[in-house]
């Protein structure tokens, strides 16, 4: 399997055909990562509305993440009847870094929020991708400045996987008239301001104009803002 095998079996205008191509094609693992947010909720949707058994749908529960998205993990799990993998932070590595710099710490310095994201997110990730060969994100380029050169089916070279972003080039727009004709289910914070959701602390609903990512991480230089998750 290579990038541009991959790149015959996707159409940007077609993500269900895209992704039943890509689950019958794909010899080796295939997973996707949900954080439960508008864009992984469709795509939720549509690999299980496809009857798609061979990818796995997994989750990073970073232990602060708000109630609202518990709310929608466990109304997911019971309108699909499927089980959605967490993986959760190695406790001795939480607990060296909360003994020794504090529970809020990460508000102090980029580099120790960066040091909590790669605790509760990064390091669970590279635990879930172990052995995938394929991994589908619910990215899309509008979300933030660093996501505009991302390409529907790239290599990931940190996590030495190929990255399938389904759902690169929808709108807002699209995503929202998805999740109303088929009824997803979806975070109701989305409906409070709230855009990017991830872990409570570190997230809150953006203002008129705004871009995407305001909400995440408010208190740090707005251009780099990412936790390690995608480049």
């Amino acid at each position: 399997m290579d990038l541009k095998s991959l790149e015959d079996l996707i159409s940007e205008k077609n993500f269900k055909d895209s992704i039943e191509k890509i689950s019958k094609s794909v010899n080796g693992k295939i997973v996707f990562s949900t954080s439960f947010g508008q864009e992984d909720q469709v795509i939720y949707h549509q690999i299980f509305a496809s009857n798609i058994e061979n990818i796995e749908v997994f989750t990073l529960d970073t232990g602060r993440l708000f109630p609202e998205t518990y709310k929608v993990w466990d109304h997911t799990e019971l309108k699909y009847g499927r089980k959605i993998k967490a993986y959760y932070p190695h406790v001795d590595e939480l607990e060296t870094f909360i003994n020794g710099n504090g529970i809020n710490s990460f508000y102090a310095s980029i580099e120790l929020r960066k040091a909590c994201c790669s605790i509760r997110k990064v390091n669970p990730l590279k635990r879930a991708l172990k052995g995938a060969t394929l991994w589908i994100t619910g990215l899309r380029a509008e979300q933030s400045e660093n996501r505009n050169q991302v390409n529907a089916i790239e290599w990931d070279e940190k996590f030495k996987v190929f990255k399938y972003n389904p759902l690169i080039h929808w709108s807002s727009a699209d995503v929202h008239n998805y999740i109303k004709e088929y009824d997803v289910p979806y975070n109701e914070l989305h409906d409070q301001g709230y855009v990017s959701i991830g872990c409570a602390p570190c997230t809150r609903p953006i203002e008129l104009g705004e871009n995407f990512r305001s909400g995440r991480w408010w208190w740090e230089d707005s251009s780099k803002k990412e936790c390690g998750l995608h480049k």
